[in-house]
């Protein structure tokens, strides 16, 4: 809870106009409830910042670090607030430190495939940017009109690129980080391989700000493919979706998008956002194939032989751009339209084996009809990290209880089907509490000794990740 007085405040919000100017300050209550809160839509009137500041450079974020860990200031650090885990909220007051002002591209290098940007740069801007010189950086959150690089990399974000490409980690070969007490470091380098001494920058990615402010990454880009190809499979059973892929797999396809899209998210988006789903399947499968434009074909005629092979009911190929675009608009609604259902969407990001998806997808439908909540299932079931989107109405004391029951139940679940809390939405607070069911004990406190070594004072987006 925030404990600093009125006095306090005032000084703090001089001290910041000093550093970051008066028009890149906010102190009024408006201001402050607005960049508390995040998209978990929970904001508690007692764990307001006091202060945000919108950063330009790293050498003010070093000196406002400085002076808030002289004062045990807690800081929390800040892009589009798109956190859907808590990670954005200052949970203990002090201050917010956005960065959607730091937002250039600042190299692109197509010769070395590395491209150096600040922390507010939107990850669709990025991708365009690269995208024009044939380059291709793959992770992209289904958020990706608006979140920013530096949240990205503080969650480890993925998307339904990652099946074949990769997370955020598998792209980022340097960072300039500010820690605790403002030193300014940087890691990693423009090398595409580098293994001179610790792989310190590693321990900044997924750390959720609880280690150092990124304040510039440097990333890896790969060729773009030539050319790609999308198609969305229906199938009358959750088994036959998830055999049919397993056998693509096992046919030595790697597609570059496998992501699963269950009977509930086909109704609801067919129902807001109409485009020709069929919304009396359990479950579809959306693939993308990339590559050469001479080995797509291959890859299409196996991939389709396999899913009628499997008994699927319809297949639905994209046969030019604008076709394209419609499946990836449904696909990417299905957040949107369960937010037709209910004032407020709670999503979560389990991951299990692949070999666990269907227990786990059954467990999930269970749970929810149990109390009585209204869920969407979606995810990368290619790697096994699906995403019940539940819409409810966070003003309903008991539909609040419902969900928080559910989602002790639906982490059980995961952890007994040898799964994990989170597969790239991240800890933040609203998973901390179950954080030490999740970690091997010993683990858990190395963890805590790497955070207690560079954060002794605790002022960096505290309550994240540990309790």
């Amino acid at each position: 809870m925030n404990t600093m007085t009125v006095s306090d405040k005032n000084k703090l919000t001089e001290f910041a106009k000093k550093i970051f100017g008066s028009e890149n300050v906010l102190s009024s209550y408006d201001e402050l409830y607005t960049y508390s809160a995040d998209s978990t839509n929970i904001v508690n009137s007692d764990e307001m910042a006091d202060v945000v500041v919108f950063a330009q450079n790293s050498k003010q974020v070093s000196d406002l670090l400085k002076f808030a860990n002289e004062n045990e200031i807690p800081v929390t650090p800040r892009t589009a607030g798109t956190s859907v885990c808590g990670a954005a909220l200052p949970k203990k007051g002090g201050i917010v430190i956005n960065f959607s002002k730091m937002n250039k591209i600042l190299e692109i290098n197509k010769q070395n495939l590395i491209c150096k940007v600040e922390p507010g740069v939107v990850i669709e801007d990025l991708q365009n940017a690269v995208d024009n010189l044939n380059l291709f950086y793959p992770p992209d959150p289904s958020n990706l009109k608006v979140s920013m690089i530096g949240g990205s990399i503080a969650l480890c974000s993925g998307g339904p690129h990652t099946f074949k490409y990769g997370s955020t980690k598998d792209y980022i070969i340097g960072l300039e980080v500010v820690l605790a007490d403002g030193t300014i470091i940087h890691t990693g380098s423009d090398c595409s391989k580098d293994v001179t001494g610790y792989n310190t920058t590693q321990l900044f990615v997924g750390s959720e700000g609880t280690l150092g402010i990124i304040t510039q990454a440097t990333i890896r880009l790969i060729p773009k493919p030539e050319a790609k190809r999308v198609l969305l499979a229906y199938f009358d059973t959750l088994e036959d979706a998830s055999k049919t892929v397993n056998d693509i797999i096992s046919n030595l396809i790697t597609p570059s998008v496998i992501d699963m899209i269950d009977k509930n998210t086909l109704k609801t988006i067919e129902n807001f956002y109409p485009c020709g789903m069929l919304p009396d399947k359990e479950a579809a499968l959306l693939i993308e194939i990339d590559g050469f434009k001479s080995n797509l074909d291959e890859q299409y005629s196996k991939i389709t032989d396999i899913c009628r092979l499997n008994n699927s009911s319809y297949i639905q190929t994209a046969d030019n751009k604008e076709e394209e675009e419609k499946i990836w608009i449904a696909r990417r609604s299905s957040f949107g339209a369960t937010a037709k259902l209910a004032p407020n969407v709670l999503t979560e990001d389990v991951v299990v084996p692949r070999e666990n998806i269907v227990p786990l997808v059954k467990g999930i439908w269970q749970i929810c009809d149990k109390y009585n909540l209204k869920t969407c299932i979606m995810g990368h079931i290619g790697d096994g990290n699906i995403h019940p989107n539940i819409a409810l109405d966070l003003r309903n004391p008991l539909e609040r209880d419902n969900f928080d029951k559910a989602k002790t139940e639906l982490f059980e679940l995961a952890l007994s089907l040898n799964g994990r809390l989170s597969g790239e939405h991240g800890i933040g607070c609203e998973k901390a509490p179950y954080i030490s069911q999740a970690l091997e004990p010993n683990n858990l406190i190395l963890m805590k000794q790497i955070k207690n070594l560079l954060d002794p004072k605790g002022i960096l987006n505290p309550e994240k990740i540990f309790i």
